[in-house]
């Protein structure tokens, strides 16, 4: 008799179990039905508007302010930076008149590379929008977490952040007009209606400014890239991480190019990039476009990730053939406390020829997935 009441205890336990599964999966799939409901879906036929579009979207669930740059003192001492702005969309279906509601939070990215002396320096912070503490609000002109900020000033960009011994005041000055990402206003991330976000970049940013670290301070130039995407898509299970890459080219060209990394080991055919030539013109590059080889690779001591630190890229159809490779190989964020990511993003160099003509420059590269899965959240470059 016991060993049938024990017997009927475990298939109770099991019919238990499968019931608290199945109840699971339907509540998640209610989720996302009410999260697809109440968020918009980023659609063809999008007509970009400046400034209007430099700030907030909360009607997409996920968007990004993305700031980077190669920067250089009068002497030849080199550093890169990186300063980013998360939104993230909460969907909270009951109604709640406080100010302390969380309807949207906002998490912040601030790295220098300081790349004579091999350091790199990171810092992180999250906050919710309700009070005040964070947000991008077009009336202000700002973007801001706490007290780091972008603000837009006319057509230029301020840029103040500081943690501890470190901190950048920066004024970004555009010398092209924003570069429209993907085709008829949409940059296509997987196949589906909506599976797509907003993307635009301010490609070619002439910085002056002073950056400090620890006692010393110094004054600098250089180029600057901004990118700003908003969307409500979701990775789609098989892709597992993606390889961006933005150029600044002494020729006063610039390029941006990202590839997809499938689960299989293979190449999403949603990837793709642009080129923006001197005058600012755009040219679409789809993943037939170009072709991204790793060369050598890096392992953090940080997560056990290896990172792939030198590529060979080409574009054959516009004459381009170089290779980039990190400035320095440790440009590692370990962000999961804000944005449940850990990404290598850093300061790289170019060199190479386009149409058989030397060809140099520096940029950024910014590589996910190599660490662990992404969120399920996470919007795609």
């Amino acid at each position: 008799m016991k060993h049938c009441m024990a017997d009927l205890l475990i298939i109770f336990q099991m019919a238990n179990a499968a019931v608290f599964a199945q109840s699971e999966i339907v509540r998640q799939e209610s989720i996302e039905r009410h999260s697809q409901s109440r968020f918009c879906r980023a659609l063809p036929g999008y007509r970009f508007e400046f400034p209007r579009d430099h700030f907030s979207h909360p009607c997409f669930r996920t968007e990004w302010w993305y700031f980077t740059g190669n920067l250089q003192t009068s002497s030849g001492r080199q550093f890169g930076f990186e300063l980013t702005f998360f939104r993230e969309g909460m969907d909270n279906p009951y109604p709640n008149p406080s100010r302390w509601r969380v309807d949207d939070l906002y998490a912040a990215h601030f790295a220098i590379s300081e790349i004579e002396n091999k350091k790199f320096f990171y810092a992180q912070r999250l906050n919710r929008a309700g009070i005040g503490l964070a947000g991008a609000n077009q009336d202000q002109g700002k973007i801001w977490n706490g007290n780091w900020f972008a603000e837009l000033q006319g057509r230029s960009w301020r840029l103040e952040a500081a943690d501890g011994d470190h901190e950048i005041r920066l004024d970004l000055r555009p010398k092209k007009n924003p570069a429209i990402q993907g085709k008829n206003g949409v940059s296509q991330k997987a196949a589906g209606e909506g599976n797509a976000s907003h993307y635009y970049s301010l490609t070619r940013l002439e910085t002056v400014g002073r950056l400090k670290i620890g006692n010393s301070s110094y004054d600098v130039t250089g180029w600057s890239w901004m990118d700003h995407e908003f969307a409500t898509n979701q990775l789609q299970p098989n892709q597992v991480g993606w390889d961006w890459v933005s150029l600044h080219m002494e020729d006063g060209t610039e390029w941006m190019l990202y590839q997809f990394r499938l689960a299989d080991g293979g190449r999403d055919p949603y990837s793709s990039g642009s080129f923006v030539n001197e005058e600012g013109g755009t040219v679409y590059l789809s993943a037939d476009d170009f072709q991204m080889e790793p060369l050598a690779k890096w392992r953090s001591p940080h997560s056990g990730a290896d990172y792939p630190i030198r590529w060979r890229i080409r574009v054959p159809r516009l004459g381009l053939d170089f290779e980039i490779i990190a400035a320095m190989p440790d440009q590692e964020l370990l962000a999961k406390e804000t944005t449940g990511v850990i990404y290598w993003e850093g300061s790289i160099t170019v060199r190479g020829q386009r149409n058989g003509n030397p060809l140099q420059g520096r940029g950024y590269l910014e590589m996910t997935g190599y660490a662990g899965r992404l969120p399920a959240a996470m919007v795609s470059p």
